[in-house]
């Protein structure tokens, strides 16, 4: 059998646009420097050149301006995938997205679809500085209407970028500077990942810890060492945030009877929040130990070097909660 072919987070993630482009015409790309600069981290690479000026859009310097247009695009006809460069930048937009991106289909009583998609790359934990380097993705989550996705590797980077384009519901997908360079096995045949199905990167019996992004290499990287200890953890990346895999979940610390959620944003209403309340409310009688989170703290993020390296999530922290369960 033919092995797998690497590829990086970002190749997977051009693959992907080129694609859907070439599938359907509808399919248009916006945003700062996403033509002529071809991106600013090369996602858009060859984009402009192979499909034209009309069809990949350089946009001004106005968040709120040219999401406002790819609303408007994407309920007449187009297909809009729209470069957001970070996080940050997206409460410039929030109007567009919260107001009427997310809400349309709902309000028309399902005679308008926004099928469209919003890309960003987090950039955490770079001495970014504290607009610069903020990871927003609780805020989505709880806006209805509005899918997320959160992929961890380029398998699942182009799987479900190319779901996300097809989709009729708006998507804020999630990338991650640290990822680009990332390297991972992705076919060559075509191929879609679902919303709403979580992958099990590594099985367990004695832990389950769900993480998401950025985090979840740190996890697999941890879970290699707690296993040197003795303990088995099973890793849960759930890929998309809305839909999420309850199902998946679940039955993972129904198995385990224990959970640690890790993620790269702000611990005070997070995914760990959610997701920890949910399996308190569905399946409490399963748990042999309090869920424990993993994130950042209630802070600004900071710029000094050092001080990043004591806000953000690591192997040590996800190996110290584990313990903390009692293992």
């Amino acid at each position: 059998m033919k092995p797998l072919r690497e590829i990086t987070y970002t190749e997977a993630l051009n693959e992907a646009l080129r694609e859907e482009m070439k599938r359907d015409e509808r399919v248009i790309v916006m945003g700062e420097d996403v033509g002529v600069f071809q991106g600013v981290y090369k996602v858009t690479k060859g984009l402009m050149d192979e499909f034209g000026p009309e069809r990949v859009r350089d946009t001004p310097i106005s968040e709120d301006g040219f999401v406002g247009t790819a609303v408007g695009a994407a309920i007449t006809g187009s297909k809009p995938v729209v470069e957001i460069m970070y996080p940050d930048f997206l409460p410039c937009c929030m109007n567009q997205l919260v107001n009427h991106a997310a809400k349309l289909h709902y309000m028309t009583g399902g005679q308008l679809s926004v099928p469209m998609v919003v890309r960003t790359a987090i950039i955490q934990g770079r001495s970014s500085g504290a607009d610069h380097a903020q990871v927003l993705i609780p805020l989505f989550m709880h806006v209805p209407g509005l899918h997320v996705a959160v992929p961890a590797t380029p398998y699942d980077a182009k799987g479900l970028l190319k779901t996300a384009i097809r989709e009729t519901s708006p998507t804020i997908f999630f990338e991650a500077a640290f990822l680009y360079r990332l390297k991972g096995p992705v076919p060559e045949e075509e191929y879609t990942i679902p919303f709403g199905k979580a992958d099990v990167k590594k099985a367990g019996k004695d832990v389950t810890i769900v993480a998401m992004s950025t985090t979840v290499q740190m996890t697999l990287n941890a879970a290699q060492e707690l296993e040197k200890q003795g303990i088995s953890v099973e890793v849960i990346d759930p890929r998309t945030l809305v839909p999420l895999d309850k199902e998946a979940l679940l039955n993972s610390v129904k198995k385990t009877g224990r959970l640690v959620t890790v993620e790269n944003s702000w611990k005070a209403c997070g995914v760990g929040a959610e997701i920890a309340a949910m399996v308190m409310e569905e399946i409490f009688d399963y748990l042999d130990a309090p869920v424990l989170r993993v994130a950042t703290p209630d802070i600004p993020e900071p710029m000094s070097p050092p001080l990043v390296k004591l806000f953000v999530p690591s192997e040590e922290k996800i190996i110290a909660a584990v313990r903390n369960l009692g293992l």
